[in-house]
């Protein structure tokens, strides 16, 4: 069984503004309510020391407030204190919302779609945050945006890799010199983060080709993010992600972080604040350049400010 943190809580009635910051602080931190002034929460809730902070924001008020470590006294109790943080309802309604957003898909714009999603997104990484005893409504949702994420890319990129089941092989970097990479035209940020990725890591003299048709890939060129391509989705990991952990490049700080802000994009996970500004920019690029080498050009100093950036992040 888990062991509880409960906060009893006495504020006084005037002035009111340490109830509304109180109230504010308990909702946050996800508590559940068992009456009026008593809060639960799991010792294990990466939120217990905001509650810790709540016990010590009423005593340095000078209000009545204790916090006690507990375990329920027997199985029917423990059910009783995990109920009080039951999100299905909250996995419900964004559901819901996941199935009204697909009706969309085909009269949205694409500015629309990736904004529908990033909003998807939030919300729920907002629930998953407060879900500390997961089940099936949360894998069901997450599920669902899933497949949202995948059906706005076939509209707005088709020919987005399925991810394939295999061990990622450790590659030589002089092995991969003087290559020919070829990827689906009219890139989006997976494909051209790659593009930065080979040029600025990985071969000293790149020839990127920009395919109509990802199924005739000249035999010679080293494929990218498509299906049957050299280097494409694996696992959980899109095709940025793959290029790095296949030439050794995991242990750079910013690369790591690159990668998170590109797998965001792509396919979605845990948000980053830097995700809509570079979509935004991207576009921007895409609609400045109808040529995809000038493209590449173009997003070439975008992709190294974000790496530096980045790299110096705390």
């Amino acid at each position: 069984m888990n062991t509880w943190l409960l906060l009893t809580a006495t504020l006084p009635t005037h002035p009111s503004a340490l109830r509304v910051r109180v109230w504010r602080a308990l909702k946050a931190t996800g508590a559940g309510t068992l009456r009026e002034g008593v809060y639960l929460l799991p010792t294990t809730a990466p939120t217990a020391q905001a509650l810790w902070d709540i016990e010590r924001l009423i005593h340095d008020s000078e209000a009545d407030a204790h916090m006690l470590e507990v375990s329920a006294r027997d199985a029917a109790q423990e059910s009783a204190f995990q109920a009080l943080f039951d999100r299905s309802d909250l996995y419900a309604e964004l559901l819901q919302s996941i199935k009204e957003a697909r009706k969309q898909i085909k009269t949205a714009t694409e500015s629309e779609l990736h904004k529908t999603l990033r909003g998807l997104e939030q919300q729920l990484h907002a629930i998953q945050a407060s879900d500390f005893f997961p089940g099936k409504s949360g894998e069901k949702t997450g599920a669902a945006l899933l497949a949202l994420r995948q059906e706005v890319a076939q509209k707005l990129s088709p020919g987005e890799p399925n991810a394939r089941t295999e061990t990622i092989p450790h590659l030589a970097l002089a092995d991969f010199q003087g290559k020919a990479w070829a990827t689906r035209k009219r890139p989006w940020v997976d494909r051209l983060a790659t593009a930065w990725l080979v040029a600025r890591f990985v071969d000293k003299a790149p020839h990127f080709v920009w395919l109509d048709d990802f199924k005739k890939c000249p035999k010679t060129a080293l494929g990218f993010d498509f299906d049957g391509a050299h280097f494409t989705h694996v696992g959980d990991r899109v095709t940025f992600e793959v290029v790095v952990c296949s030439f050794g490049l995991d242990a750079d700080p910013g690369l790591q972080r690159l990668g998170q802000l590109v797998h965001y994009i792509d396919v979605g996970g845990i948000p980053m604040d830097e995700a809509a500004g570079v979509e935004t920019l991207v576009r921007g690029l895409q609609t400045q350049h109808p040529k995809d080498d000038a493209l590449l050009a173009a997003a070439l100093p975008l992709f190294d400010t974000l790496y530096t950036a980045l790299a110096a992040r705390p």
